[in-house]
């Protein structure tokens, strides 16, 4: 039986910065597609009130840094408000024919040009510190294991009003 747990958290890098902060529980499914494994590994067996702290490597959570993932592309290809901490999925019509379709890209630098654009995770190569909350655990529901999801996502980047992304 697959189950949904309610997290918070604080998320570090190792050098003690914040760069997440989740206080207000969100719901995600175990045994499906919004977990890093690390974290579902660590949560197996705790009850609602459990107190975690890991800390996960690149390449258990967010991979290492992909230089290939980094596209120098026209800036007339994108809108004229166009401001650093945008997203893209995949690159605009016009962009770079190798550069993957399915990759998040975030607007890193604009210049009078060009527009670098870079698809890996923004915490990609950074190892983490993650205190964890749980706050909840309930059944899941069929639709939540028909997607494998509770639609929340791990740390999916959602493109927000200017100054950023969101991490969660």
């Amino acid at each position: 039986m697959q189950c949904v747990v309610a997290l918070t958290w604080t998320l570090k890098d190792t050098l003690g910065e914040v760069l997440d902060e989740l206080t207000d529980p969100v719901e995600f499914l175990v045994g499906g597609a919004d977990l890093l494994p690390k974290i579902e590994e660590a949560l197996q067996g705790h009850e609602p009130g459990a107190k975690l702290d890991l800390h996960l490597e690149p390449e258990e959570a967010f991979g290492d840094y992909n230089e290939q993932l980094v596209f120098l592309e026209p800036r007339g290809l994108f809108p004229a408000e166009l401001e650093e901490g945008l997203t893209f999925e995949g690159l605009p019509e016009g962009g770079n024919a190798s550069a993957p379709r399915d990759v998040i890209y975030t607007v890193t630098e604009i210049y009078p040009e060009h527009v670098v654009l870079d698809g890996n995770h923004p915490l990609a190569g950074i190892a983490i510190r993650l205190q964890l909350k749980v706050e909840g655990v309930r059944e899941a529901t069929e639709d939540e294991v028909g997607h494998g999801s509770t639609g929340s996502g791990f740390f999916k980047v959602q493109p927000q009003a200017p100054g950023g992304t969101l991490l969660h």
